[in-house]
């Protein structure tokens, strides 16, 4: 990871979560070429692990999501991408760490009216 390369180091995306991509708004531009050409991701990497103590029915898998942002020019990588994704009981929880797209997290109900929202009389 290069600090070097990018504006703000993880920025705080609020709910934003990226499975793949990049923010490029935060793209300083690479340290080692000193070049802006597009970004490429290399080295992507997905899987499941069953979280620990937690019952399959109730959906205990995570799915972790990685990838290398990587200068496209001189191959010099910018960024690593930690994405997640889960199930807790009835909400799909996402989450994504990076020094390049920043920090996010949310969850959403997989119910049609989030139980959350219903006393605050939101839809």
């Amino acid at each position: 990871m290069c600090v070097e390369c990018v504006k703000d180091k993880c920025p705080d995306r609020g709910r934003t979560c990226l499975e793949t991509g990049s923010y490029l708004l935060n793209f300083q531009g690479c340290a080692e070429c000193h070049k802006k050409e597009p970004i490429k991701i290399e080295a992507r990497q997905s899987g499941t692990e069953e979280e620990a103590g937690e019952d399959d029915a109730e959906g205990g898998e995570e799915e972790l999501i990685t990838f290398d942002h990587v200068c496209s020019e001189c191959g010099h990588i910018i960024a690593e991408h930690q994405y997640t994704f889960c199930v807790d009981g009835e909400y799909q929880e996402y989450s994504m760490t990076c020094m390049l797209c920043g920090r996010g997290s949310d969850s959403i109900s997989v119910l049609p009216n989030d139980p959350r929202k219903v006393g605050l009389g939101v839809f």
